[in-house]
């Protein structure tokens, strides 16, 4: 008997998204990859294996092809901040993080993404990036660490020059 991954796609849809939009920013690009991952499972459910992992797990790996996909096709090399409404905190922390975490290597924000934006554990990242448990442990420590640094070291003036073209007329 086959199990459907599909069957229960509420809870899917949300990890996936989430997953992407970790990776591309919250909205269209997000909302595409997510489409064009599940379009994929459809067509290829038929080769799900449960003894290999869970339907999230193999889901986020159709994901990470779509949103690779997206990333290669944008010309810009630089994402842009996230477009602040307002100038609360909340905005400002998102603006740092963004920062942040375009200052890290590609590897490291694989791995942040998909532990905290696919919500896979260790096992299941390393499951999909061919590794060992440990060496994702180690690795995603140390992109935590890296992060942390990026996130205590200060960027007041280019916040605020974000801030103030943001509030320019």
């Amino acid at each position: 008997m086959r199990v459907d991954p599909l069957a229960s796609p509420e809870q899917l849809i949300k990890r996936v998204y989430a997953y992407a939009a970790y990776r591309l920013g919250d909205g269209p690009d997000a909302e595409d990859a997510t489409s064009d991952a599940f379009e994929r499972a459809l067509r290829y459910r038929s080769s799900f294996d449960p003894r290999k992992g869970t339907p999230a797990a193999w889901l986020i790996g159709i994901a990470r092809r779509s949103v690779d996909e997206i990333l290669a096709a944008r010309t810009v090399l630089v994402a842009e901040p996230p477009e602040v409404a307002t100038h609360d905190r909340d905005s400002a922390l998102r603006i740092d993080l963004a920062r942040a975490l375009a200052q890290l290597d590609e590897r490291d924000r694989e791995l942040i993404a998909l532990r905290y934006g696919a919500d896979l554990t260790a096992k299941q990242i390393a499951a999909q990036l061919d590794l060992k448990t440990n060496a994702v442990e180690v690795a995603l420590h140390r992109a935590l660490g890296r992060l942390r640094r990026e996130l205590a070291e200060p960027d007041p003036a280019g916040r605020i020059a974000i801030l103030e073209a943001k509030s320019s007329p």
